[in-house]
């Protein structure tokens, strides 16, 4: 086993294709995680605004779990629990439902905060030009929800690029996990794990570049709004 710290090892290993492989699971991981969470989120905060209170009261127990227990459990339990009752799934399958059903229940409330946060005024008004309520939330209240939405959307992004880390535990091979079978055949532990932790950096770095970008261009016309009403 080396002593110290190895230069050599640790450049050699900055731009290994085993890791760039890991990263880049990472990132789809991430991009799945988060498109499917959307997706399961939008319909999860629906159902927490619809009138009908069993819907809502199912929708929030959903939230209550997968918020109350951690992605680490839920995982063990989709890969190793379900096979018991007869549901295998593989490894990428397992940890692509695990993240999207995890991070739909944070989105979930993300997306219900931002349809509140819209005036009500404005679905009075769609009304009154004889939309209905899937045309007055369609077209009227989630197009400015997403105003509100995207910076903890954004926020959620990040914290998804590190949370895949989670899905080592059961052998996904992103980065992390492809980290820590390269230390176990060259045993360069601090330089492996500085490497992986330069890739997460840049990685989330990269993605806060994106954000702010995102977020000024959705900002935009409401800050035109607010430069001509303070004329």
């Amino acid at each position: 086993m080396t002593s110290g710290w190895n230069w050599d090892g640790f450049f050699d290993y900055l731009f290994n294709g085993y890791l760039l492989s890991g990263a880049l699971t990472t990132l789809w991981l991430t991009l799945a995680g988060i498109a499917g969470g959307l997706v399961v989120g939008c319909l999860l905060a629906l159902l927490r605004l619809s009138p009908y209170r069993w819907v809502a009261v199912a929708a929030q127990a959903y939230i209550w779990v997968f918020r109350g227990t951690p992605l680490l459990v839920q995982l063990i339990i989709i890969y190793t629990g379900l096979p018991q009752i007869g549901i295998k799934l593989s490894v990428t399958e397992s940890a692509l439902i695990g993240l999207i059903l995890n991070e739909a229940a944070y989105l979930a409330e993300i997306i219900r905060g931002g349809i509140l946060g819209v005036a009500a005024g404005q679905s009075n008004a769609g009304r009154a030009l004889g939309l209905n309520s899937a045309q007055v939330m369609a077209y009227i209240v989630l197009p400015q929800a997403v105003r509100i939405i995207i910076p903890a959307l954004g926020n959620s992004v990040n914290g998804l690029l590190k949370t895949t880390s989670v899905t080592s535990v059961i052998s996904m091979e992103e980065l992390l996990r492809s980290t820590q079978l390269l230390i176990q055949e060259r045993f360069m532990v601090l330089e492996l794990f500085t490497v992986a932790a330069l890739y997460y950096l840049l990685m989330t770095s990269l993605w806060d570049i994106v954000q702010r970008r995102i977020e000024r261009h959705f900002g935009r016309a409401y800050r035109n709004v607010a430069i001509v009403d303070g004329q």
